[in-house]
């Protein structure tokens, strides 16, 4: 029965969804000419749709700075370049560019715009990503200088004038970047024809990169809003995006400004650490957390992750994961900085902290590939648990220890490493791209590959030339220093698709490419290029090398020349091996031909006889030498590798030395030098002497000081509580595979840990002492450490579940400085992989604790 109630109620509902209809379609009307709009809760949508968008892709800069310079250097044409970056962003599901250009470089210092190479260049990387259908946020004012890595040089700019500092409160400083953002967007692009505000490709812009606020907070809404306002002055209708994370004290006054939406970023392994880091970073990407939910201008504006990466990780396991958590914590924009230009990514000197290039980083590509995949078929708001549970997430994976990103769907299977993973439906795949072997195919090769059906019967087949890392990628770099050898090897590869069967033909599209491969059964040998496979069977193929495929000449291709093809090894020594025991010496070798010969020339400290193992080839740039327990007596083996090219040519390592190393007058005496330990003897997880350059997370003063112990190192730990999150705590992570390694067939013996310590603090100072393996899970305990250097003994059996400190700490501050895995699995130190020593946890404001260390050791 319907009472008036009821119709009042219908009548509401009715008004209601007018209302909402009407609004929705103003606010798409409004739009229209653009290609997303941002609706009254904060979704970025499609305006001819009004479905949600999203959005992957890097930050690029080769137009400017030390990207344009460096690339100017190599004798690079720069539009080349940037064609070859741009096509191989598109291989790898890049939609989204955005980059904070340097005006420095290219306007006067009354932001006036110079028609200069700059911004000619920014032009022409425009059009290249229109043809590939990535879009583009512009972040206009970077207001920096544009040296790094290199000293910063004299700019026509306005930044140039005025310091970072006082860019949003200079008068003069503000009224030139009205000036300029006024002109920036109505700039002709002369290869699209039209306006950066016009341009439907470039569909939003984020003011101002890492702005510097201070004074009063209604100053800085105002500054915001100055900005905005010369936007609208030149009819600027898109999003406008404005850096919140940046200064959290300001993002109340940031929130109340006329903007669509806000940008964050994300560096959850730190930056800038040195050297690379290898422990298992997923529980550091485990959640995006975002504190201004009680803001309430906060809510219903679009997020963007402006920057993002995992500095100074070379493991392709963490791009998708750092997609999902992006899409949980609901951002629709999310650009990883920064992609490494083709022409100098052999040495990774642009961004030492960062290092993604197609050629370069196959298998981090890869990861990239597949974190696009995820963040656009993943919702928004929605979580898979916590780590190691959300390591599978609907049809992604992710493993550290496998070092791991797949995606596996009936369409599309795509594998970052080597996997046993079968495809959930092989008949139906249409797409496959890896690095290394699978199911589907098997490769020996160190490059990417991709795998694409073009119709029934045919597939393009892309092969990307050899990428070996020789060096560590985020030590200091140098144009002069290779870091990753680039080898144009032909190598074995079989393909397990019925589409394609076991008879098909392989035809070369690229220019240059006149490689025929002969196919053995389903088996082939492939050279570096692009191919069309043809199913025997298969008639009249329409397809040849000029065919369009999607935003692509079937026949396109780049792949960069090797730097240097001279001999090299790269080999990593045991710390410590177990007298007795048989280990392998393991190295990488690139630059060497199947003609060469390859020996490790070793002897033992206990009677000085040298032996002379071959080495045997097991892929191929891997080598391998058995060294038997006659070599393995208590004391300290040395040896070296020793390569021939033939009669009296010889190049031995350590240390690239040329020469015959029996010869009488050969002086050269560097070695290797493994130590070999008795069955009773110590493992050294951290030594003050030795580690110096190994330890991560000091987030507090330290430094290294003489011990009492002589000719021994401690390292001086003082914590202080000055507020902020984690206050008062201190410490250091030491990765320990590579220690633990050489004594393995050992470990399970082992049941007490030493530590060697002192406080110089009057009473006795906490210090906590945590193993963690590679699943995250940490297992500690407490002790108390005072004023006498001894060695305290820690039963292993003591160790419980805990959390540990995500160090190198993650940026931005308001991330979780801990974790604690949820995991149910038991202690066993064979899984065990970093070290952790922590104090001044629960510290009273202003109170300061102070740890001398010398040494942490296992002991039977």
């Amino acid at each position: 029965m319907r009472t008036a109630k009821n119709y009042q109620l219908l009548i509401y509902v009715f008004l209601t969804l007018t209302i909402t209809k009407n609004t929705l379609a103003q606010n798409k009307a409004k739009n229209e000419k653009n290609e997303v709009y941002v609706d009254q809760k904060g979704i970025l949508r499609w305006t001819k749709t009004n479905e949600e968008a999203s959005f992957f892709g890097v930050n690029y800069t080769a137009p400017f700075a030390y990207g344009y310079r460096s690339v100017k250097t190599a004798g690079i044409d720069p539009e080349k370049s940037i064609e070859q970056d741009v096509y191989h962003m598109s291989r790898i599901g890049i939609d989204a560019f955005r980059v904070h250009i340097w005006e420095t470089e290219f306007t006067d210092t009354l932001g006036n715009l110079l028609q200069n190479d700059h911004l000619k260049l920014f032009d022409y990387l425009l059009s290249q990503l229109k043809k590939r259908h990535i879009k583009v946020i512009i972040t206009a004012i970077a207001f920096n200088g544009n040296g790094y890595p290199e000293k910063d040089g004299r700019t026509p700019g306005f930044a140039g004038i005025y310091a970072k500092s006082e860019e949003a409160t200079n008068p003069k400083a503000i009224k030139a970047e009205e000036n300029y953002i006024k002109q920036l967007f109505v700039h002709v692009n002369p290869y699209t024809k039209e306006s950066y505000k016009d341009d439907p490709n470039i569909i939003a812009t984020e003011l101002n990169n890492e702005p510097s606020h201070s004074g009063p907070k209604n100053k800085v809404t105002e500054y915001i809003n100055r900005l905005c306002n010369a936007l609208k002055e030149i009819g600027w209708s898109k999003p406008v995006f404005y850096n919140i994370s940046q200064g959290p004290y300001y993002a109340d006054a940031v929130a109340k400004a006329d903007v669509n939406g806000f940008s964050f970023q994300w560096y959850p392994s730190g930056l800038v650490s040195g050297h690379w880091l290898k422990y298992n970073f997923l529980p550091n990407v485990d959640r995006y957390t975002i504190p201004y939910d009680t803001i309430p201008a906060f809510a219903n504006k679009a997020r963007m992750i402006y920057e993002f990466d995992a500095g100074d990780v070379l493991g392709s396991y963490l791009y998708p994961a750092i997609a999902r958590s992006f899409k949980a914590a609901g951002f629709q924009w999310a650009t990883q900085f920064a992609y490494d230009p083709m022409a100098t990514a052999y040495a990774n000197t642009e961004y030492q902290t960062h290092y993604l290039n197609l050629a370069y980083t196959p298998s981090k590509a890869i990861s990239m590939l597949i974190g696009s995949k995820a963040f656009h078929k993943l919702p928004r708001g929605k979580r898979y648990g916590t780590y190691p549970a959300d390591s599978s997430f609907d049809v992604f994976k992710v493993s550290y220890q496998q070092q791991l990103s797949l995606m596996n769907t009936d369409q599309e299977y795509y594998y970052s490493n080597t996997t046993k993973d079968l495809p959930v439906h092989i008949a139906m795949l249409e797409h496959i791209a890896g690095v290394g072997s699978s199911p589907v195919v098997n490769y020996q090769g160190y490059g990417a590959y991709f795998i694409d059906k073009l119709e029934n019967g045919v597939w393009r087949l892309e092969v990307m030339p050899d990428a070996i890392s020789i060096r560590d990628p985020f030590e200091r770099p140098s144009l002069k220093k290779e870091v990753t050898r680039i080898q144009w090897e032909p190598e074995q590869m079989s393909i397990n698709l019925p589409d394609l069967g076991n008879d098909f033909n392989i035809k070369p599209l690229n220019s240059g490419n006149t490689y025929t491969a002969a196919l053995t059964g389903k088996n082939f040998i492939i050279k570096p290029g692009v191919y069309l496979l043809v199913r025997k069977d298969h008639k009249n193929s329409k397809w040849n090398a000029g065919s369009n495929w999607g935003t692509l000449k079937l026949d396109e291709y780049a792949a960069p020349k090797p730097f240097d093809s001279t001999p090299y090894v790269v080999h990593h020594p045991f710390a410590e091996v177990s007298a007795g025991h048989p280990f392998i010496i393991k190295a990488t070798i690139v630059g060497v031909n199947a003609h060469s010969k390859i020996t490790v020339v070793l002897h033992n400290s206990e009677g000085g006889r040298y032996q002379t193992i071959d080495m045997t080839k097991k892929t191929p740039y891997d080598y391998e030498a058995q060294i038997g327990r006659e070599l393995l007596n208590a004391g300290l083996l040395s040896y070296k590798i020793v390569i021939q090219n033939g009669p009296g040519n010889f190049v031995v390592f350590p240390g690239n030395h040329p020469g015959d190393p029996a010869a009488w007058d050969n002086y050269n005496n560097e070695e290797w030098k493994t130590y070999v330990s008795t069955e009773n003897t110590p493992l050294v997880l951290f030594n003050a002497n030795n580690d110096q350059n190994r330890i991560d997370g000091i987030n507090r003063s330290a430094v290294f000081i003489t011990s009492s112990t002589p000719k021994q190192l401690a390292l001086s730990l003082t914590a202080r509580n000055d507020g902020g999150q984690g206050a008062g705590d201190t410490g250091f992570h030491v990765y320990l595979t590579d220690k633990l390694n050489g004594r393995r067939d050992e470990l399970n013996g082992f049941t007490k840990l030493i530590v060697k310590a002192k406080t110089q603090n009057a009473a006795p100072v906490k210090m906590k002492i945590a193993l963690i393996d590679d699943e995250g899970s940490a297992y500690a305990t407490y002790i108390m450490v005072d004023k006498s250097l001894k060695n305290i003994e820690i039963p292993i059996n003591s160790l419980q579940k805990d959390s540990y400190m995500l160090w190198p700490r993650p940026y931005p501050e308001f991330s979780p400085s801990s974790f604690k895995s949820e995991s149910n699995s038991m202690f066993n130190i064979n899984h065990v992989n970093m070290l952790e020593v922590v104090i001044g946890q629960g510290a009273a404001p202003g109170q300061s604790y102070n740890l001398d260390i010398e040494s942490v050791m296992l002991q039977k």
